[in-house]
């Protein structure tokens, strides 16, 4: 015999995003399908964030060990995504966007030590109905720039009063001193007045791999 929860379960329709809309219209940021859209990527950031504060306060609780420090979520903006978009040559379609554009809703989860981002990132495989797409280790391989960070591409079910939408989200997964270069170079390289000069670049890459000195250091310290 099912139990009510099963029975509940049943009753809901599991479908992925893309089935909950016009999927060939065309992206209309001010329409109200956009609306619910951008709606239904927030209800997947707070399902997400959710879990991770639990496993954050979990760890804190149960092994008095602080793995994660804390975390940040947003969605993208209209006019980044529809930029995004154009930069990969889609079609300007829901799609497309959806199809496409991994990371409309963003969960950044910053741990104190290297070592953290591969238990979170193991931690995370394991909650129960998350899918990972797609995953790209900037620790072990940084981007030319300099840049470190894991990264994951996740479906996460969102339960609405009769269905179970999939939703992607993309989530970084770095250490305090990543996310500290990370967010200046991102303020330096996207300023509007002006462009990284060569100089800059070599000096921005030549600073990464300092700050990957000082997390290596910082996690022989703690395990010391």
């Amino acid at each position: 015999m099912k139990s009510k929860k099963t029975q509940k379960m049943d009753r809901l329709d599991l479908v992925k995003i893309e089935n909950f809309l016009d999927y060939e219209s065309k992206v209309e940021t001010k329409d109200k399908t956009f609306e619910k859209l951008m709606f239904i990527y927030s209800m997947a950031i707070r399902e997400l964030e959710t879990k991770i504060e639990i496993i954050k306060d979990e760890f804190k609780m149960f092994y008095d060990y602080d793995l994660i420090d804390h975390i940040n979520t947003r969605i993208k903006k209209p006019e980044s995504i529809i930029k995004k978009m154009e930069q990969k040559q889609c079609k300007l379609t829901y799609k497309e966007m959806i199809e496409n554009i991994n990371d409309i809703a963003g969960v950044r989860v910053i741990c104190p030590l290297k070592k953290d981002i591969y238990s979170i990132r193991n931690v995370i495989e394991k909650l129960p109905g998350l899918n990972i797409l797609n995953e790209k280790d900037y620790i072990s391989y940084p981007k030319e720039s300099g840049y470190s960070s894991y990264h994951l591409i996740v479906e996460v079910p969102v339960t609405l009063s009769q269905k179970i939408l999939y939703v992607k989200v993309e989530i970084q997964i770095r250490t305090l001193a990543m996310d500290f270069w990370a967010s200046l170079e991102h303020k330096m390289k996207y300023k509007p007045d002006r462009e990284l000069s060569k100089k800059e670049s070599k000096e921005l890459v030549s600073y990464a791999k300092m700050v990957n000195k000082l997390d290596n250091k910082m996690m022989l310290l703690s395990e010391g």
